[in-house]
């Protein structure tokens, strides 16, 4: 599994948002984004992490920064977790996982002691330029949208 870092350039993508219309990372030309990969809409730790990012959405604006989720989930679940949640960010579907294969985000992980394949949760800075400005990956859910703030202002 193919691991990105800093100075690296961030593959490109278009995937459905919630409502079907497509996003590409090149929308975002010019403007830094925050790319998040999750498991999963309306788990415990994810619905944490989306929730702490939208808490923290108007810091992020202020920094000039956008913020996008990306889930194997299907647009009307996340219709569903937008919805029940309040999240103000778009959240993009991965069903083949290509993205999440691309940034490094997909792939062998241990759960609860158990060897499996899946979403492996992970946070991208992408730059204005398509570059990887950081690179997190394996990221405990609680607490991590406010790391992700504090690095942008390092």
């Amino acid at each position: 599994m193919a691991r990105l870092e800093a100075g690296d350039t961030a593959p490109a993508f278009t995937l459905p948002d919630q409502e079907g219309r497509p996003v590409s990372l090149a929308d975002f030309t010019g403007t830094t984004v925050v790319v998040y990969f999750y498991p999963a809409d309306d788990t415990p730790g994810c619905t944490k992490e989306a929730c702490q990012f939208n808490e923290n959405l108007s810091a992020f604006q202020r920094s000039g920064v956008k913020v996008v989720g990306i889930s194997p989930d299907g647009s009307a679940k996340h219709v569903k977790f937008r919805e029940k949640y309040g999240l103000a960010f778009p959240l993009l579907s991965d069903p083949d996982h290509r993205v999440m294969e691309a940034y490094g985000a997909w792939g062998e992980k241990t759960m609860y002691g158990k060897k499996t394949v899946g979403t492996v949760r992970s946070t991208f800075v992408v730059d204005g330029h398509g570059k990887v400005a950081r690179a997190w990956y394996n990221v405990r859910a609680d607490g991590h949208a406010a790391k992700v703030l504090e690095a942008l202002h390092a």
